[in-house]
């Protein structure tokens, strides 16, 4: 049987959030099989709850933003895509994540340091059967015309891969790849994706610094572009950065569903509003997706059934 995971041991990590600035605090739990991934305000007199949902995102303006049900003025997470990345990259299925402030930290910008710090707790099976959402025929969402054409898919496909295309008129960006794919088969997510940094331009920082946003971001935590060039004194982790940073995110908002997808996602200059309108148009058609497990681990799609490494 293809089982469910969870870590080992608790891990804790302190940082800023990117948009806040203020310090945070997380403590990373193991969770009962069925659990799912579960953020909790400890912050607040009455600590409150956040199950990972499709349902539960409320905002998705910048980043993911989840509240209970998805209640707008109900207490929320916020940047939560790059820790949900990690727990995608390492297969993690229930999970306690406490937190003392309202916005995930940031760390470097990737999701590198969540996946180091998940394996550092060590990574365990548990005796349930993993669930994955199996699409069954293609679904797609689509939004604006022309230059303001953007798009995301989804497709049947026995394993799960993501490809994704950028679009940016920026002579920095220009000169890298800006269309990438990535298979999970290859059990590569943490070599090939999991470093990609969040990116902006030094003008909309400074635009959003005046409405109170980007507060905690610099460039040891981002990529920073100005009018011609990246200003990161080491430059990029990977040729084509930008287009795999977009991947990382999309496998983040794509893993709020609270299953793995067996699916083939592709996506024209999609974000974080899209990719969840495009789970969100899945969930409405219930003929267009399944809940399977594998009691034949043979049976699974290569690369989904190897248990990630613990450091």
């Amino acid at each position: 049987m293809l089982q469910q995971r969870t870590l080992k041991s608790l891990t804790r990590a302190v940082g800023v959030g990117l948009h806040s600035g203020h310090r945070v605090e997380l403590t990373l739990r193991p969770a009962p099989p069925d659990t799912g991934i579960v953020f909790r305000r400890v912050d607040l007199a009455q600590p409150v709850d956040i199950p990972v949902s499709a349902t539960a995102v409320c905002d998705t303006r910048m980043a993911s933003t989840l509240s209970p049900g998805g209640d707008p003025g109900a207490p929320k997470v916020n940047t939560v895509e790059h820790l949900m990345s990690a727990c995608a990259g390492l297969g993690l299925d229930n999970l306690y994540i406490d937190i003392t402030a309202e916005e995930v930290p940031i760390l470097d910008g990737s999701s590198a340091a969540f996946v180091y710090l998940l394996q550092s707790a060590g990574i365990a099976q548990q005796n349930a059967p993993k669930r994955f959402i199996r699409v069954l025929k293609p679904v797609e969402v689509r939004e604006g015309e022309g230059r303001n054409l953007k798009w995301a898919r989804l497709d049947p496909y026995h394993g799960y891969k993501l490809s994704f295309e950028i679009d940016f008129d920026h002579p920095a960006v220009n000169q890298t790849g800006q269309r990438v794919e990535f298979d999970f088969g290859s059990g590569q997510y943490k070599r090939d994706i999991a470093r990609a940094r969040t990116f902006g331009f030094s003008k909309d920082f400074e635009v959003m610094r005046s409405r109170g946003l980007g507060l905690g971001g610099g460039m040891d935590n981002a990529i920073v572009v100005d009018d011609h060039r990246v200003l990161n004194a080491d430059g990029l982790r990977y040729d084509d950065e930008f287009v795999k940073h977009k991947i990382l995110d999309a496998i983040g908002d794509l893993y709020v569903v609270g299953h793995p997808l067996l699916a083939a996602y592709s996506a024209f200059k999609s974000g974080h509003a899209l990719n969840n309108v495009l789970l969100r148009a899945l969930l409405a058609q219930p003929d267009a997706f399944e809940i399977v497990t594998f009691e034949d681990e043979a049976q699974a799609p290569k690369g989904l059934a190897e248990l990630a490494p613990a450091w």
